[in-house]
């Protein structure tokens, strides 16, 4: 399918999963879907599975807007509180797409839990709540692997994802060119099981390769145990001191350790100038997210500061992450939002884009490690191999047979879709409020002030009164999207303004 059907289907409303190899431009599709849609109005909520791919693409993790956080599962205590939230019960009304992108790396059950709480926050049965669900990602990627469990959470074989049945948006039009072409036809090969003598020679040749400058470049491994064993053994090469930071923690033991789950950070942290670090949390304020990479320069009064790659120095202060539930925190872990980073391991290296990399797959150990590790560097020049074996290359059966049915859906898609045209912007209309409708509600809010014994300005002020007369909402759910409605308003008055509308409706029809 090409780009520009692609953004047809998403602009016609349907739920759509956007998919391609590396290079086919889905973030390019996405972002002028974004602008598209904004275009028209539709209010949109980007999100993504990391917080990496987040700041890729402007927007916040699906953890963080769901209000789920790390939450496991819904307990019905849980929607009790969530669903009488009033400030996520305003951010899913409000919201009229939902994109998701990263989608490989979402647990399945987390992406059923995001429907069921989009089903009882807008009180609807549709998926989703009924809102636009576009999900972007390629499958091919390591799924998450369930706690307690060596089964792989494969986000496709999910309730939500059966219910939502989106349609397949398979770009596959190439645009990246040049010193690239390489990586991405070797990486087109692994994803159709065809890789030749050629290609394998072209890989093998950057088994001879040494880095210029080995201590910038990134180091993915296979285990832990190896990432460990690099991270420490470099920092104590580095001359001088170290100095230690330790977690602080608060709450119950299990509620501690249900967090810690979580996070990337080390109980115990230490650091000496010259450390390679990679930050684990989301500050868009101060400048990184999950992933963003740096290098101490000095610490201020035992505060580190990192200058990032891009040359801005951040002196870094403890971060809190806490669990909350029925509205208290239960558990809070305070630590350094920093880990060392001369090596990550390939799991984690998912969602990031490095210009190099060295890559050890000596030891993989899963179909489909080696196709992520690769696919993290943008070029073949800026890859580095440390070894190979025989699972390197391997790719997911299960995974290999989808990518041909998802091929399949979206040729017949295609072979049905034009490409969308050129969107013609338009100076937009000022929203002009039904001067007779707004005297009719203002009526009712006087009516009903004086019965109720309060101010009208408690009710609605002007300004949202006119917004309801230029909007003209057909449902709670649109009501509580609006500004100056919240769920304790549209209860009380949601009934008698949505009448007050038909009614003025109706009669200028017969008019």
């Amino acid at each position: 399918m090409r780009q520009a059907q692609a953004l047809n289907v998403m602009m016609s409303g349907a739920n759509v999963f956007l998919t391609g190899a590396p290079g086919a431009g889905k973030t390019y599709v996405l972002n002028q879907f974004i602008k598209r849609a904004q275009r028209t109005g539709l209010k949109i909520a980007v999100t993504a599975s990391t917080g990496i791919a987040a700041s890729h693409i402007g927007g916040v993790t699906i953890h963080s807007w769901s209000g789920l956080g790390i939450m496991d599962q819904l307990l019905p205590e849980d929607l009790k509180r969530l669903g009488g939230s009033d400030r996520l019960i305003k951010r899913y009304n409000a919201t009229d797409v939902l994109v998701i992108d990263e989608v490989s790396m979402l647990h399945g059950a987390r992406l059923d839990m995001v429907n069921q709480m989009a089903k009882l926050l807008r009180k609807s049965d549709e998926p989703f709540g009924g809102m636009q669900v576009i999900l972007v990602g390629d499958l091919f990627q390591l799924p998450p692997v369930s706690r307690g469990s060596s089964q792989m959470d494969f986000v496709h074989l999910s309730q939500a994802w059966a219910e939502l049945d989106p349609r397949i948006c398979y770009i596959t039009e190439q645009h990246r060119q040049g010193d690239n072409d390489a990586l991405l036809r070797f990486l087109e090969a692994m994803r159709r099981a065809e890789l030749d003598d050629d290609q394998f020679e072209v890989l093998k040749e950057r088994l001879e390769k040494v880095p210029e400058n080995p201590d910038r470049i990134t180091r993915l491994y296979s285990h832990n145990i190896d990432v460990d064993t690099i991270n420490n053994r470099h920092l104590q090469e580095l001359p001088g001191g170290s100095q230690q930071f330790t977690m602080q923690t608060k709450g119950g033991k299990a509620k501690l350790e249900q967090l810690a789950k979580g996070l990337l950070v080390p109980e115990v942290l230490e650091l000496k100038v010259g450390a390679e670090v990679m930050f684990v949390a989301n500050n868009f304020g101060d400048g990184f997210v999950n992933g963003t990479r740096g290098r101490v320069i000095r610490f201020d009064n035992g505060v580190p500061v990192v200058q990032l790659i891009n040359g801005r120095n951040i002196k870094v202060e403890p971060h809190s992450w806490s669990l909350n539930e029925d509205g208290k925190i239960r558990a809070e872990i305070s630590q350094l939002p920093l880990r060392l980073a001369w090596a990550i391991t390939i799991h984690k290296s998912q969602g990031m884009s490095l210009d190099a990399a060295e890559v050890d797959l000596s030891r993989a150990f899963t179909p489909g490690m080696g196709y992520v590790a690769l696919s993290r560097v943008r070029g073949l020049d800026g890859l580095y191999l440390k070894g190979l074996n025989s699972m390197a290359l391997a790719m997911n059966p299960q995974i290999h047979e989808l990518d041909d049915q998802l091929r399949i859906a979206s040729q017949l898609l295609a072979n049905n879709t034009d490409d969308i045209g050129e969107e013609v912007i338009v100076e937009a209309a000022p929203v002009v409020a039904d001067d007779i409708l707004f005297e009719k509600l203002k009526a009712w809010r006087l009516q009903r002030a004086q019965a109720d014994g309060v101010a009208a300005y408690m009710i609605a002020h002007n300004a949202t009164l006119e917004a309801v007369a230029a909007a003209k909402p057909e449902t709670p759910q649109q009501l509580l999207g609006m500004a100056g409605f919240g769920s304790k308003k549209v209860d009380k008055y949601g009934d008698d303004i949505l009448d007050i509308i038909v009614l003025h409706d109706d009669k200028l029809s017969k008019d």
